[in-house]
């Protein structure tokens, strides 16, 4: 297979389901003339025209609600949100009318949009552009959410966005547009919306890692193999669909889990995997669940201190080993009690 960059990967799949399907057309700040602040779309005003790479106004609002109507007369719009921070300023069309038209119209309405936006966690670009809206579109039912780490994922995972009959939000990491390649096959492809991907297996302890902190985790992962513990990675793709079976799975053979995520961990995904999993698979826990995200803090300018307040490979290696440790505090308090009992035993058959 050909190898493509990330960003290569989306364009790829952008260009293919507009040259596949009339009816998919784009919308957006500076994606025509300009192709997009990421060039994601270069060229493609001239390739496809105006009529279907539409540059807009300065109004999230505006482009959501637009794509609204165009997706209720039968188009399949594809928006782009330049900053993920900007899908609050287009906040009513996006939570209160695109989720819930199919819902309140008994599924007589079909509203196939996709919005796709980025975020970053390493470009330093401050408060006001560099939020992560995974747990408030998480708390919208009616909102698909695609989250892909690898070229592979993000070509498949748009595709089946953007046939997909309900509203989607693809949320891209913009750090990895340039710096994260792999293999993309040639002939069309999609990858299920809602089916998580095990990217590393492994016995000792499950990651849950979502979008960028992917590849910390398997980073992390490989340098604990070295020392004989076997982590498994589990890439989500879709936070809603959720695959909660991969994950239950894979908790039941390792009985410990660690989830990283490119949030801040109050509230965020993390608290509700954890839900899920003591829900549905207390008992097979060894050790207590521990999440790792970002500070409680809005992001700094500053490198040196967002570098400090993101997880980091050695962040996870050292909560794999807290959990390890746990495991065998526990396997020490067992074998405590145990000794406890029989000395006991022993006196009281002595008298």
């Amino acid at each position: 297979m050909r190898i493509l960059k990330y960003a290569e990967a989306i364009s790829e799949a952008l260009r293919e389901e507009m040259e596949r399907d009339e009816r998919v057309f784009l919308m957006g700040e500076d994606i025509g003339l300009v192709g997009g602040i990421f060039k994601i779309t270069k060229g493609f005003m001239e390739k496809f025209g105006e009529e279907r790479v539409r540059d807009t106004p300065i109004s999230e609002d505006a482009i959501i609600g637009a794509a609204i109507g165009a997706a209720l007369v039968g188009m399949r719009p594809v928006v782009e949100i330049m900053y993920a921070d900007f899908l609050y300023v287009g906040g009513d069309q996006l939570f209160n009318h695109l989720p819930k038209i199919r819902f309140m119209t008994g599924g007589k309405l079909k509203v196939p949009v996709v919005v796709r936006t980025q975020f970053g966690l390493y470009r330093y670009t401050a408060a006001q552009h560099s939020q992560v809206p995974f747990v408030q579109l998480m708390n919208t039912p009616g909102v698909y959410i695609e989250v892909p780490s690898t070229p592979y994922d993000a070509k498949g995972l748009l595709k089946a966005a953007i046939r997909d009959d309900n509203p989607d939000v693809f949320l891209e990491n913009a750090d990895l547009y340039y710096t994260i390649t792999g293999p993309v096959p040639e002939e069309d492809y999609i990858i299920p919306l809602g089916k998580a991907d095990v990217k590393r297996e492994g016995r000792d302890v499950t990651i849950f890692a979502i979008s960028y902190m992917v590849h910390v985790a398997l980073k992390a992962a490989e340098l604990l193999s070295k020392e004989g513990i076997e982590v498994e990675v589990i890439d989500p793709r879709t936070l809603s669909p959720l695959d909660k079976k991969t994950l239950i799975d894979s908790v039941k053979e390792t009985g410990r889990l660690i989830i990283v995520e490119p949030d801040i961990k109050t509230a965020g995904v993390g608290a509700e995997i954890s839900a899920i999993i003591a829900e549905e698979a207390y008992d097979y826990l060894k050790s207590p669940i521990l999440r790792l995200g970002d500070e409680d803090i809005p992001a700094v300018f500053s490198k040196p201190v967002r570098d400090e307040c993101l997880p980091k490979e050695e962040t996870v290696i050292q909560a794999v080993k807290k959990l390890i440790v746990v495991k065998e505090v526990m396997k020490k308090n067992v074998k405590t009690k145990t000794r406890k009992k029989k000395r006991s035993s022993r006196k009281s058959s002595s008298r």
